[in-house]
């Protein structure tokens, strides 16, 4: 029998035909065999009945509970309250104003996004500088004549980008600031940073959101008030800022010390040594663990319900108490989870795409060397 490696020839080609993809993934010895066949068989008995219940033998059109045969999942539920998960209270004549604010982002984030596009310094100012007081002005209103809308009738969907976004873009410039003062020969700066973080790492985020919503205003001056939505996002970016310090950290302390020797050669500064060679090379390493704190901080969002804040869990939390729809905790659960996963799959998908166009161009450059 022939090997598939023969050392006069070199490797074997990587392609093959399906055959030869299944031999050497699944079946590549006997144990792996028994647990592929193992796993189909489970896949057998899980995905038929799924399937049935969740799209063939289910109801996707009506009003009411009535229109539910109990065959399958009722998504009517769904449908009949997709307004408000997705929005939350705001009034239904003006999510126009959500609509946009999200479409503007969305825009701006692919452009940058897509490989080869011209511009992206541009688009990256607009989304850090104009968008986010466009997108304020947008939600709350009370400009060009646009009604305002409080912050408390915001919920579902809209509510969890909100809290979400703030907290991804406000907590990454803060973590790496806080990871550089860790670091920092400074004993003020960096007793500053180590308590600081240690601190908010050390207490889980309800504790925060609780002591941001109810601890807080006992201590402001008679008369001043926060909103609670803006507490919330104070607490959750200060609490995402000092999990992200290490991430970032953990990226610097892998950076060799000779890349700070050849900048200070060069005759850098310190804020342009970082900014220039090392800060970009210990960033590129910790995309997954970047990333992971994104997602951690995304799903993290439910938790704004312990201070009345209405997220999308929420929202269908909510929904699940009307005497109407009693019974159908599973497909709002169902569907909250599908929802979350498509946020937290795409941002996977996102980070490894950045991952394997650093990993191109450092490996073309070694290639290059």
């Amino acid at each position: 029998m022939e090997s598939d490696a023969d050392p006069d020839r070199g490797p074997p080609p990587a392609g093959g035909g399906p055959l030869r993809w299944l031999r050497r993934n699944l079946f590549s010895s006997p144990f792996n065999g028994a647990l592929t066949l193992i796993v189909l068989y489970l896949l057998y008995l899980a995905v038929p009945p799924l399937a049935a219940w969740a799209v063939i033998e289910a109801d996707w059109r009506g009003e009411t509970r009535d229109d539910c045969t109990g065959a399958g999942a009722c998504w009517v539920f769904v449908n009949a309250r997709l307004g408000q998960f997705l929005y939350g209270f705001y009034p239904e004549a003006e999510r126009w104003r959500v609509n946009t604010a999200f479409a503007l982002f969305a825009v701006a984030a692919a452009a940058i996004l897509v490989p080869g596009m011209r511009g992206k310094a541009w688009f990256g100012g607009f989304l850090l500088l104009v968008y986010p007081v466009i997108a304020f002005y947008l939600f709350v209103g009370g400009v060009f004549g646009l009604p305002v809308v409080e912050t408390g009738k915001w919920g579902g969907l809209t509510l969890t980008l909100v809290v979400a976004g703030v907290g991804i873009i406000a907590s990454f410039p803060l973590g790496v600031l806080l990871a550089l003062g860790r670091r920092s020969r400074m004993p003020v700066i960096r007793g500053f940073s180590v308590a600081f973080i240690e601190l908010w790492r050390g207490v889980p985020l309800i504790t925060v959101l609780f002591m941001a919503s109810v601890m807080l205003p006992l201590f402001l001056p008679e008369g001043v008030s926060f909103d609670k939505l803006l507490r919330a996002l104070i607490g959750v970016t200060l609490f995402a800022a000092a999990y992200m310090a290490e991430v970032v950290r953990g990226g610097l302390q892998g950076i060799p010390e000779g890349q700070y020797e050849a900048a200070a050669a060069l005759g850098l500064g310190y804020w342009r040594m970082m900014a220039l060679v090392v800060l970009p090379q210990a960033l590129a390493m910790v995309i997954p663990g970047i990333v992971n704190t994104f997602i951690g901080l995304f799903k993290d969002t439910t938790l704004v319900l312990i201070i009345g804040l209405f997220d999308l869990l929420g929202m269908i939390q909510a929904a699940l108490t009307d005497p109407r729809w009693l019974g159908y905790a599973v497909e709002g659960y169902v569907f909250a989870g599908f929802v979350f996963w498509c946020f937290c799959f795409g941002m996977s998908r996102v980070s490894l795409g950045i991952e394997k166009r650093l990993g191109a161009g450092r490996s073309r450059g070694r290639t290059a060397w």
